[in-house]
Parts: C-alpha cells; structure tokens; sequence
C-alpha cells in the first residue's frame, strides 16, 4: 500500500528542502520523525508536518497500521513559483527581492509489501 501526501506553494527555498530530503529517502517512518525533530530548521517542522499527514492519510486507508510498517519511498521537492517583494533603496530606487517556494510530495510505502 502507498498514501501520498503534498505540500504545495511552501515559502522554502526548495535547496534548503532538498538538503534535508537527500537523507531521508529509504528511511523508517519513525526513525525520520526522531530525526526531524533534532533539527533545528524551518524545512524540517513542514517535512515533518508533511510526514505526519501522510501517516495519517495510510491510517485512514488501513486502521490496523503502526508506524514502524512504513517508510518512505519517495520524496520529491520542486520548485514553485516566487513571490516578489520590493526593497526600498538609495536615491528613490528599489530592489526586487525573490521568495522562493516549494512544492514537496511525499510517498510512504508500507516494508512487507515493498
């Protein structure tokens, strides 16, 4: 069984996602959660949200289901669009200051089937 769950339009960096996401794939739901928790970055709070999400959504597919029968298949971070913002400057000029998002999705996969 696979449940997804997606994060979309995440006012990230998707290179501070992905430096988080690069560790994660393959690892134990769990384990993940505990590893999450450690760190003490913006990313990690929405990738563990995002897990949480997911575990809930596997739940609601099978009642039966702990956590340590999954863990994570995929995980993909892309880019979003980005917000622009205005920087006042010197001399009556403004800067355009890009916030860069990210879309994020998550596959939990459950151990005996994969």
């Amino acid at each position: 069984m696979e449940v997804t769950a997606k994060a979309r339009y995440v006012i990230v960096s998707p290179k501070k996602v992905w430096r988080i996401t690069r560790e994660l794939r393959g690892m134990d739901y769990k384990k993940t959660q505990e590893l999450l928790r450690e760190m003490n970055l913006k990313a990690a709070r929405i990738l563990e949200k995002l897990l949480k999400s997911a575990f809930y959504n596997a739940q609601q597919k099978d009642a039966n289901l702990s956590e340590e029968d999954l863990f994570i298949k995929e995980i993909a971070v892309t880019g979003g669009p980005a917000y622009k913002r205005m920087m006042p400057r010197a001399q009556g000029r403004a800067d355009v200051i890009r916030k860069q998002t990210s879309h994020i999705n998550v596959v939990l996969a459950n151990k005996e089937e994969a």
